[in-house]
């Protein structure tokens, strides 16, 4: 019987790499809301890994994360293999290439977006990746960046890519505007193209394609799962983490982990004093709630007391129960 890789297994439905947000906390909090989601960590940049320290800042998760992706920043073939095989010797399921970020601050290295203009380059890092490890390598790109043809260059970048060994694309389904856009108005400004991405697809049925952008509900997940091979959320799945614990029960038909929001507030509590017996501060940690309960009567009030004490010397325990008492939640019809 084949071994089937976790990240594989789990790919259906992720969370996308975003930068401050899907740290190791969020990442142990989404868990209680969903076990069979695949994970991302942050954007780590090769040089972060190769000469930062120590690398546990980089690279630690806890193991409650599985299945977790670890997204690399990079251009330089050398450096991402040994990242990659870094990655695979800490234990994370799955490696995944930055193609799509529109930083000024990446572009300046040779990192995220602006390499989709620069296809061979891809190939190249790729095929140094897959040889230096055993778990998936994948990429994560834009249809274009600036005045590309959004189809004969999207469709030469992943057939240049794939040449080289790669499987697994998600593609964010609207351009990189690298002239005049800032990083967050390339988030809502340029168009959704969700029709190129479908036919990327229809196109290559032997590749697996993901889709990401603007994506809002799991009923729209669904709708695009009828088109493509996966979906990846990103803001909503940060801004209102509750989204999450019907993952399971709707796109790979297994129970939710979490019954109410209370329920996985509570779950998190000993990873809290576990980060907080380790010397994290407690808004570090809790930061990653404050959408839980949008929506609940008192839902404000948890929120502002958070935001209010939990930066505060000392700040325990105490603080985030004393939250959750503001707070009443609907019972479910």
């Amino acid at each position: 019987m084949t071994n089937v890789n976790p990240a594989d297994a789990a790919r259906r439905f992720s969370v996308a790499p975003m930068m401050d947000l899907t740290t190791r906390d969020y990442r142990a909090f989404a868990r209680t809301l969903t076990k069979r989601a695949l994970l991302y960590t942050e954007m780590v940049t090769t040089g972060a890994i190769l000469h930062g320290s120590p690398r546990a800042r980089f690279l630690g998760f806890d193991d409650v994360e599985h299945p977790i992706a670890l997204q690399l920043g990079g251009s330089d073939a050398g450096e991402l293999a040994e990242c990659a095989a870094i990655a695979q010797d800490w234990g994370y399921d799955e490696v995944n290439l930055n193609v799509g970020c529109p930083s000024d601050r990446v572009q300046n290295n040779m990192i995220g977006a602006c390499l989709m203009g620069y296809p061979e380059k891809v190939a190249a890092a790729v095929r140094a990746m897959q040889a230096s490890v055993s778990i998936p390598v994948t990429v994560k790109c834009r249809i274009g960046v600036d005045d590309q043809d959004e189809d004969a260059d999207l469709a030469r970048f992943i057939e240049t890519v794939a040449d080289a060994g790669c499987q697994t694309f998600t593609v964010h389904a609207r351009k990189a505007w690298l002239q005049g856009l800032s990083p967050k108005e390339n988030r809502d400004v340029p168009p959704l193209n969700y029709p190129r991405v479908h036919r990327l697809k229809q196109q290559h049925p032997e590749l697996h394609i993901g889709i990401n952008g603007g994506i809002k509900t799991l009923e729209e997940c669904q709708a695009q799962l009828e088109h493509v091979d996966s979906v990846m959320v990103g803001r909503e799945a940060y801004q209102n983490p509750w989204m999450l614990a019907g993952v399971d029960e709707q796109l790979y038909g297994v129970k939710s982990p979490a019954q109410s929001r209370m329920a996985a507030a509570i779950a998190f509590r000993p990873y809290i004093a576990q980060r907080l017996n380790e010397g994290a501060k407690l808004n570090h940690v809790t930061r990653h709630l404050l959408g839980l309960f949008q929506g609940c009567p008192g839902g404000r009030r948890f929120r502002r007391h958070l935001s209010e004490h939990a930066h505060k010397e000392g700040a325990g325990l105490r603080i985030f129960d004393d939250a959750l008492s503001l707070v009443r939640e609907p019972q479910a019809a």
